[in-house]
């Protein structure tokens, strides 16, 4: 097995049992895309053991911190069948849903490798070397592991496997795929799967839908705002397939607006309302959805103009902030949206607001949450915060990996 030794006082964070070492911490060692290595200190202290990633400046990412065990195929597969066990309330038959997170990548032990499961279809996005090496012994697992699988498909359209010198997208065309997306094993999914949350169903596009085909990572979130809904009109912001809109009609809004700038999405959030309407778990009962498709930054500004407001608003963009040197670019974009919000809310509004920015701070969103009230001339109450759900845990030890913020703004009179 090859050797990475590290550079003098830079073990610290290994010792931490942190999972990522960085290309300037290595004086030297090399080994093939996704190979396991010895990590070793400057003084010759065996550490663990990791994947090596030549392209990446992630160089090494750990898969055990214990000098006596040496990751192999039977190691991997045991830490997907321990994933598989800390979620086994979600496969319980009283389970509210038939969706949820499977791996969720350095949380569960296994960097890169995100798994979710949709009604007995697992979709995969495997985004470094080392989860790339042990494809096959995953996907053996999950299919062996998970209670009803039926199939295990693959995502490769992420940006982040170029960093990896991984093949792109479009070299990945496999058995039912299309270029981003291809059957590892077993059944090939739908072309739509239909998923539930408690009453309200939806329909998931795995094929050419955002991540995996949905924001699972907002369960609760939804929950959240539905509880707020009631009679309320709600104005759904970056709506993607409606989910926050149809939580908040399941909740007793009378009216939702569902906004976003993709047709394809405008049409599936419709589909997933007659989905719901049409089973009869909710009757229509005054309830009516509008849809917009339009650049949410303009829409705001033209409501503002046009001098509507709402008795809620949400507001959930996709990522502003990809790396830490775009925090400040991406601050003003969500000082912006907000303040925007802001002044659209009718007094004792509510404004239920989220960044997925993983390099933008809890502390740092509610500053700028905080200007951007100060810029609007309103004063706001916080009365609740979200992040990602128990699907989505994040290591005590892997702070990035609370990526997901939430914050539920009530304006004051």
């Amino acid at each position: 097995m090859n050797r990475v030794v590290l550079k003098p006082k830079r073990d610290w964070s290994v010792r931490k049992h942190h999972p990522w070492i960085f290309s300037g911490a290595i004086a030297f060692g090399e080994a093939g895309v996704g190979e396991t290595v010895e990590v070793v200190s400057a003084e010759g202290e065996m550490l663990g053991y990791g994947s090596f990633s030549p392209a990446s400046q992630i160089r090494v990412r750990m898969l055990s911190f214990d000098p006596k065990r040496v990751p192999d195929g039977a190691y991997v597969a045991e830490l997907v069948a321990q994933a598989i066990s800390r979620r086994a309330a979600f496969f319980a038959p009283e389970s509210t849903t038939n969706a949820c997170r499977v791996i969720n990548a350095e949380s569960d032990g296994l960097p890169g490798v995100v798994a979710d499961y949709y009604d007995g279809y697992v979709v995969c996005q495997l985004t470094s070397a080392g989860a790339e090496h042990w494809k096959q012994t995953v996907v053996h697992a999950l299919m062996k592991g998970l209670p009803g699988a039926k199939g295990v498909a693959e995502r490769t359209d992420v940006d982040v496997r170029a960093k990896e010198g991984l093949l792109s997208h479009a070299e990945t065309q496999r058995r039912g795929g299309v270029a981003g997306f291809g059957v590892l094993a077993g059944e090939e999914p739908p072309e739509l799967i239909e998923i539930r949350e408690g009453d309200i169903r939806y329909f998931v596009d795995v094929r050419n839908g955002h991540k995996t085909g949905f924001y699972l990572d907002q369960r609760d979130a939804r929950s959240a705002v539905g509880a707020l809904a009631k009679d309320r009109e709600v104005l759904n912001c970056f709506c993607y397939t409606g989910g926050f809109g149809l939580a908040a009609a399941a909740g007793g809004a009378k009216h939702v607006t569902q906004v976003d700038i993709s047709h394809d999405a405008l049409e599936l959030a419709k589909k997933n309302e007659e989905l719901t309407l049409g089973e009869g778990r909710m009757t229509e009962d005054g309830r009516r959805f509008g849809y917009v498709e339009a650049d949410v930054f303009h829409y705001l500004r033209k409501c503002r103009d046009e001098g509507r407001t709402f008795d809620l608003v949400v507001l959930d963009p996709p990522k502003f902030a990809a790396t830490k040197s775009q925090v400040e670019k991406a601050a003003r974009g969500y000082k912006d949206i907000n303040l925007l919000a802001m002044k659209l809310l009718k007094p004792n509004g509510i404004l239920a607001t989220f960044s997925c920015s993983g390099a933008m701070t809890s502390e740092l969103f509610d500053r700028v949450l905080a200007e951007a009230a100060v810029d609007a001339h309103r004063d706001f109450q916080m009365i609740g915060r979200t992040r990602q759900g128990a699907d989505h845990p994040v290591a005590l030890n892997f702070s990035e990996g609370l990526y997901l913020k939430g914050v539920i703004l009530r304006r004051m009179a």
